[in-house]
């Protein structure tokens, strides 16, 4: 809809995850070369964490587009199967025969695929995505596929997820799988000049020419709002973009970040200092939008009970307890007196 007006060939700030829109902030360019490390140096078992939203799956695409033919790939998006499902889909990925639904079946299968290429100098790769998502279980099932007597520099497991991994992993079930991994990586957000390089390569890519569409304020807006959050950063600039749009406004500055905020749910939503320079009433709308949001329950939790919420002290309870507490102390006196 606004592509046609900030002359853009495409949407600069889609949500999807795209190769070809990618931005390598120092530590995505780490990140990325650890797994590509992995997959030249034979590692067995690697781990890369990172907060929701942070680019790990973009950077798998990124990964896989660059691996050669000689690789056989299974990447497993959804881990929520069970144990048969994980098999069928294995084996799919890899053109295995059909098991019948039996475990042994498969194994001999897979054992065989292994040697094979083994012998032929080929790599089998079995990248796990939203891995924190794993039962103990299975995690210990992909564990024991790495037995097999052909897996040894043939057979390579990633495992990709949010920071719950890490505490799945530090259980003493999984004790020899946490033993075996040999390279990880844990990916944080952008800093403020990331974010600020992200946004303008977007546009970029995106075909567009005015690469100073986000005024500075705004973009210490966004920063601060998603706190460098690449799929935050993307949500808040596509509705500004939107805004922007609407209103018939050339640039993007932090009175339109203030304005489209409160139709935002982020997590941890901060507001920016304020800068009179660009607009002194957007830092004051931006901070009302942060209370606003905050109002917002989270998702799964009710709002408290307005009983409760709205409880205060009952003045008059108190004056009653005071006066029969003092009617009391003059009958005991009047008795004993």
């Amino acid at each position: 809809m606004y592509r046609a007006y900030y002359r853009l060939r495409r949407k600069p700030f889609d949500l999807l995850p795209d190769p070809k829109m990618v931005y390598m902030g120092e530590e995505h360019q780490e990140a990325l070369s650890m797994l590509r490390y992995g997959v030249l140096d034979n590692k067995d078992f690697l781990l890369l964490s990172g907060e929701v939203g942070t680019g790990k799956s973009t950077l798998l695409q990124v990964l896989l587009s660059s691996i050669e033919d000689q690789h056989h790939i299974c990447l497993l998006a959804n881990p929520l199967i069970t144990l048969d499902d994980l098999y069928l889909y294995m084996a799919d990925s890899y053109g295995l025969p059909d098991f019948n639904d039996s475990r042994a079946k498969f194994l001999i299968s897979f054992g065989k695929f292994l040697q094979g290429c083994a012998e032929r100098d080929e790599r089998v790769l079995l990248i796990v995505d939203e891995a924190h998502a794993l039962s103990l279980k299975t995690l210990e099932e992909i564990r024991m596929l790495s037995n097999q007597p052909s897996c040894q520099g043939v057979f390579g497991i990633f495992l990709v997820g949010q920071p719950e991994i890490n505490e799945l992993l530090a259980t003493d079930r999984l004790r020899p799988l946490r033993q075996r991994i040999s390279l990880r990586f844990h990916l944080t957000p952008f800093n403020r000049q990331e974010t600020d390089y992200y946004i303008r390569q977007r546009l970029l890519k995106a075909g567009g020419h005015n690469l100073d569409l986000f005024s500075p304020g705004a973009v210490d807006a966004i920063f601060q709002a998603s706190g460098g959050t690449p799929r935050a950063i993307n949500l808040l600039c596509d509705h500004a973009l939107l805004a922007g749009y609407s209103n018939d406004k050339t640039k993007i500055t932090r009175q339109i970040i203030a304005d489209v905020l409160p139709d935002i749910i982020l997590p941890k939503v901060m507001a920016p200092a304020p800068d009179p320079a660009e607009d002194p009433k957007a830092s004051q709308q931006l901070q009302q939008a942060q209370k606003e949001a905050a109002k917002k329950p989270e998702s799964g939790a009710a709002a408290p009970p307005a009983a409760i919420k709205n409880k205060e002290p009952n003045v008059f309870i108190f004056i009653l307890i005071f006066f029969l507490g003092a009617i009391s102390l003059y009958l005991l006196y009047s008795l004993y007196s």
